[in-house]
């Protein structure tokens, strides 16, 4: 989701909730402690140069159980961010603590926004030999070019 998207869906609101692939949910007391803007200049195991910027939201959970982020204040959060560090409409990445630190994709689902789950991967698939498919083998061509059971081939 990108950060025009969000501020799109808030005004509609009433509460702001965040929900995990599994269904649980952040804590409703949550606080969104940093909006900024991640830049990541890197090069990729192929030797390309790489540069990619995300709008980051860090959701924090404390002791203070009546805490409630209502639409409107984080609107005005993100309003400021755009104002002081000059945001741009890039995709949103969540940060939340579970065990450790996680980073999420951020979607909704028209009544939560939803912490989807993020992977790595390989930029560079072409130049580091990895296939894209696991290549499909008979066994019966095996046996034709000579590799059979027990022949030691195998």
């Amino acid at each position: 989701m990108k950060l025009s998207a969000i501020k799109n869906i808030l005004p509609g609101l009433q509460n702001v909730s965040f929900r995990l692939e599994n269904g649980a949910y952040v804590p409703e007391h949550f606080h969104v402690t940093e909006v900024g803007m991640i830049t990541k200049h890197f090069i990729d195991c192929g030797g390309t140069i790489r540069t990619e910027k995300k709008v980051g939201f860090q959701l924090w959970d404390a002791n203070d159980y009546e805490h409630r982020l209502k639409p409107q204040k984080l609107l005005n959060i993100i309003r400021l961010s755009e104002e002081k560090l000059g945001l741009e409409d890039a995709e949103i990445e969540v940060e939340y603590q579970g065990e450790t630190i996680g980073k999420f994709h951020l979607d909704f689902d028209g009544q939560d926004f939803v912490l989807l789950s993020t992977t790595t991967t390989c930029l560079a698939q072409d130049q580091c030999g990895v296939p894209q498919q696991k290549p499909k083998i008979r066994l019966s061509e095996l046996r034709a070019n000579g590799c059979a059971p027990g022949s030691g081939c195998c």
